[in-house]
């Protein structure tokens, strides 16, 4: 256990599958608690995903431990429950129901462990919905996130599991927050998060936009640029950047850097709200210039002016990134087939220190041995477990 870390000491049970839960359990592992992974003996159904699901397991499950163990078995659930007592933090997301009808509700586990802090993750909070079975893309389209993303009467979701993965970041804020009350109470509490209230969050610039412009909201790709300059731009080598120039002063130097005098000249163009509402006549000349650049030279010569721009990269190129490997901020890891590779950490540091893998993605019931050890079980009471198919050992 590295003490350094914030979390350290911490111990934290999960319960969990996808990615809502493990993204909340990946940060407290991240920055120093013990997490513990509590899976069935044939292993979290996650880790057996295909296709767009592949990346699922390997993305937030490092830096934990496996426990394997039969919770439908009375064994099981005696021992889970035992364990349990002295556990700092458990985090479920699981049907609403299921943790209660296996004993493991926070009623119930609260009684035994008043400091216990207990995180679920769920559709949606208390309310009329909350009985609903939900997912991320659910949350994005009831929530108003695709009709943001795709033109007009095109509802698309957004490239990532974004409603999940800060579901879990809320979760982990509120687990910690939780932890702060505790310090002073001396008593733990019941926290959730969830992905509708996520999504209706991340909508609030676009509703806050409709009430101060009296207007609905209009979907990204169709929506009026708030600045003059800010769009993506093919160049001579067929590959895009993108570019911004958004204020006064990034707009005089972009101009007498591509010798566009006459614009700076132009009476119509002087400031922002102007130069908005010239875009048709604007941007065609710039696409213009543009056109005649390669990806390269394009950037080269932004970069050269302090001028925001973006080359359009995909998921895989981002291995290769050269901030991203000089700065620390992807780490080694060996996927379950022992191939090795980089995974990105939490986008912080910490006194100048990011935080990385201090473990690799746990095999099924790896440490259920160890983990019994240290909550008290005797060899003689593990072996026993074991034999009576009540756990798996990796």
């Amino acid at each position: 256990m590295d003490r350094s870390l914030p979390l350290a000491g911490l111990r934290v049970f999960e319960f969990v599958h996808m990615v809502m839960g493990p993204t909340c359990g990946l940060v407290l592992a991240d920055m120093g608690a013990e997490v513990i992974k509590v899976e069935p003996p044939e292993g979290d159904h996650t880790r057996k995903l295909t296709a767009s699901g592949a990346g699922f397991f390997p993305a937030y499950n490092r830096n934990k431990k496996s426990l394997a163990i039969d919770l439908r078995s009375p064994q099981g659930r005696a021992t889970i429950r035992r364990l349990l007592a002295s556990a700092d933090v458990v985090t479920e997301n699981f049907r609403p129901g299921a943790m209660q009808k296996l004993g493991l509700g926070y009623d119930e586990l609260a009684r035994e462990n008043p400091r216990l802090v207990y995180c679920s993750h769920k559709g949606f909070l208390s309310g009329p919905y909350a009985h609903r079975t939900a997912l991320d893309e659910m949350a994005q389209m009831m929530g108003g996130l695709a009709y943001m993303t795709g033109p007009r009467g095109r509802p698309l979701r957004a490239g990532a599991s974004v409603n999940d993965v800060m579901g879990g970041l809320f979760g982990a804020i509120a687990v910690m927050g939780a932890l702060m009350q505790r310090a002073v109470t001396g008593r733990g509490q019941y926290v959730e998060s969830a992905l509708y209230e996520n999504n209706v969050f991340l909508m609030a610039q676009h509703m806050m936009e409709s009430v101060a412009t009296g207007r609905p909201a209009v979907p990204m790709p169709d929506r009026v640029r708030a600045w003059a300059v800010y769009d993506t731009f093919a160049t001579a080598d067929g590959e895009q950047v993108f570019v911004g120039v958004v204020t006064d002063t990034q707009w005089k130097v972009f101009c007498e850097s591509f010798g566009l005098a006459e614009f700076l000249a132009d009476p119509l163009l002087q400031t922002n709200p102007q130069r908005v509402e010239q875009r048709a006549r604007t941007i065609p000349v710039i696409t213009g210039l543009f056109s005649r650049m390669t990806k390269a030279e394009l950037m080269a010569r932004f970069e050269s002016l302090g001028l925001p721009f973006a080359p359009i990269a995909r998921p895989e190129d981002l291995f290769d990134d050269p901030h991203l490997n000089a700065s620390g901020g992807l780490a080694p890891l060996t996927l379950p087939g022992g191939a090795g590779t980089k995974v990105p950490i939490l986008p912080i540091e910490m006194d100048g220190r990011r935080l990385g893998v201090r473990l690799d993605l746990p095999r099924v019931g790896e440490h259920t041995r160890g983990v019994l050890a240290d909550g008290g079980f005797s060899q003689a009471e593990i072996d026993a477990l074991a034999a009576a198919g009540a756990i798996r050992e990796g």
